[in-house]
């Protein structure tokens, strides 16, 4: 708002000019009144000791020059000389700024410049650049982080690939090789290589996964989307690993609430969030989700009672490939996308997600709106 109220250059340079142009005219006439005043105050009297006809001469010259058309023609011709060199001294101002305003862009990816600084008429261009220049440097270094951890996450995710990769492989080859296995250890064998390619498919989803991200426009579907009913078929979805972990997931609904959103979309969010909830609850756990309207907004909780989440760790769970889990073949170490692409998700509904963790229990918390 502060910005709103200041002028801007150009409204300031013209002030300058206009307020140069009245002084110029101010002070051309008062020499020329001082001018009058002081011919008319003379004594010509010495002319007329030297000849009547010259002291008449004198007075109509006076007349002529001060009193006739012919002042004006002077105060113009010196009002004109006098602008022109106004104009002039305000067009090398100008173009003074506009050389040290170029100047200063090209050191906006200096990274040996660390500010930029321009003369006090161009405080607010000199705070704009260094905004700018601050988000600039910012955004790469955001770039280069994202680039790194995706390189890194490629590498283990590789590497993790061939761990159940050579797995199957292994039980395999005993199954081909031994015909005559007993049944109980084929079947032993066979459930393992089972499990491996379970694995490998989700290892090499989230290789797919990243590949999406990084070149995917989401763009949303929208209809009429009952979430009690979403919400139970998600966690439907989720019963042959909670049968498995002993877990269970209790719906809690005070209000049926319908939103206008992408169904597959808000699926994926909500999926990611119980995922995750599954994946670091404590074992034989339960896990809660509430829904109810709050101001107008249809709010979504998911609480799972594990471990907490530090608070350091917790600013960057949404951030691009963040894995929380530092353990990268572990069962429950993804991509490190889920949460992210699920915070893109919610902010194009117009919503917000956010999370909290103490010692009992860690919540994420997703608002959309009902209009």
């Amino acid at each position: 708002m502060k910005n709103n109220k200041k002028k801007s250059l150009l409204s300031k340079i013209f002030v300058k000019f206009l307020i140069r142009e009245v002084i110029i005219i101010g002070i051309i006439s008062l020499i020329l009144i001082g001018i009058a005043f002081l011919i008319k105050s003379m004594d010509f009297n010495w002319l007329y000791n030297i000849s009547y006809e010259a002291y008449s001469n004198a007075i109509s010259l006076f007349d002529y020059v001060f009193m006739g058309f012919t002042p004006f023609i002077i105060v113009l011709i010196i009002w004109i000389g006098l602008s022109i060199i106004n104009i002039y001294i305000t067009l090398k101002k100008v173009f003074s700024y506009m050389n040290q305003i170029t100047n200063s862009v090209q050191k906006l990816y200096d990274k040996n410049i660390d500010y930029i600084k321009l003369p006090e008429e161009l405080s607010d261009i000199e705070e704009k650049l260094n905004h700018f220049k601050r988000e600039s440097e910012k955004n790469e270094r955001l770039a280069l982080e994202n680039a790194e951890q995706k390189d890194e996450l490629i590498v283990y995710l590789a590497h993790d690939i061939k761990t159940p990769l050579t797995s199957m492989i292994g039980y395999l080859s005993f199954l081909d090789e031994a015909e005559d296995m007993p049944k109980e250890q084929r079947k032993k064998y066979t459930s393992t290589a089972l499990d491996k390619s379970y694995r490998l498919e989700e290892l090499i989803n989230e290789l797919f996964e990243i590949a999406r991200f990084n070149s995917e426009k989401i763009v949303l579907e929208k209809e009429e989307i009952n979430l009690s009913l979403m919400l139970e078929q998600i966690v439907d979805d989720f019963y042959p690993i909670l049968k498995e972990l002993n877990k269970n997931v209790i719906i809690d609904k005070k209000d049926t609430i319908t939103v206008f959103a992408d169904s597959d979309k808000l699926s994926r969010v909500f999926s990611n969030l119980v995922k995750n909830a599954i994946s670091y609850s404590k074992e034989n756990s339960d896990i809660k989700i509430n829904l109810y309207k709050e101001n107008n907004n249809a709010v979504i909780e998911f609480i799972n009672k594990g471990k907490e989440i530090p608070k350091e760790k917790l600013n960057k769970i949404f951030e691009k490939f963040y894995r929380l889990d530092s353990a990268r073949n572990s069962q429950t170490g993804g991509s490190g996308l889920g949460l992210a692409i699920s915070k893109k998700i919610v902010e194009l509904h117009r919503g917000e997600i956010v999370a909290k963790s103490n010692r009992n229990e860690t919540t994420f918390t997703v608002k959309l709106p009902i209009d």
